[in-house]
């Protein structure tokens, strides 16, 4: 198997310019607010005091904006490195990505097939194995291309029988592996011979009395389902 490694950069911005801040740079922006040192923060990333300022320089430039405050110290030292707001609300957006990222690491991965295009509703049907699901519109695709469809597991909810809400899918399955991972339940469900993983708090597990062998319906927005084209 390929093991490939992705990296995560980030868009910045400001005023109409723009720079991609890439994972070093990031973490050289982290480690300046936690240790308000530039010589500290450099050796966090493995990088000379030289090149730390380079970094900073390239962003400021591209973004026409300041970034970071720097003091001297006298004889006696004191001097430090600090960030500014504007590197601070740089530095919250690129956490909340994280966040967002973190939270839908884990993933369902369907391939699949498109069946039928509604712009009128701004939907898809999408052929997974024995059953259907409606994704978001994408005006890319055709009826007839091959698709892999993701599903992150926290998006995935559990139900005991089908209820009337906004969420368009809602599949009948039957639980056949649940195993306690970080403080979750990851339960996994057969959906006619498709295998998905739904992550359910341990208070959800006792409420629902869930059990290897027990018959559920599992439900996700069309929304929650991002699609790749194969």
């Amino acid at each position: 198997m390929t093991d490939v490694k992705a990296g995560v950069e980030y868009k910045i911005n400001v005023d109409g310019n723009s720079f991609l801040l890439d994972g070093k740079k990031y973490q050289l922006l982290e480690s300046i607010l936690d240790t308000e040192s530039m010589t500290e923060s450099a050796k966090s990333i493995k990088v000379s005091y030289r090149t730390a300022l380079n970094y900073i320089d390239k962003i400021e430039s591209a973004l026409n904006v300041k970034i970071v405050n720097t003091t001297k110290g006298g004889k006696g030292g004191g001097g430090g490195t600090t960030i500014t707001d504007e590197g601070y609300s740089i530095l919250k957006e690129c956490k909340k990505i994280n966040a967002i990222m973190e939270l839908h690491k884990d993933v369902n991965e369907i391939e699949s097939e498109v069946l039928d295009i509604d712009e009128s509703k701004g939907i898809m049907t999408v052929k997974m194995k024995q059953f259907e699901i409606n994704t978001p519109l994408n005006r890319n695709y055709k009826v007839g291309d091959k698709l892999l469809a993701l599903i992150s597991y926290d998006n995935i909810f559990v139900m005991l029988e089908p209820q009337t809400s906004s969420i368009r899918n809602i599949i009948k399955g039957r639980i056949i592996e649940m195993k306690l991972e970080n403080e979750v339940i990851r339960v996994k469900i057969d959906v006619g011979g498709l295998n998905l993983y739904s992550d359910i708090t341990l208070s959800a597990e006792k409420d629902l009395n869930l059990t290897i062998g027990k018959e559920v319906y599992i439900g996700f927005k069309a929304m929650s389902v991002a699609t790749l084209k194969l």
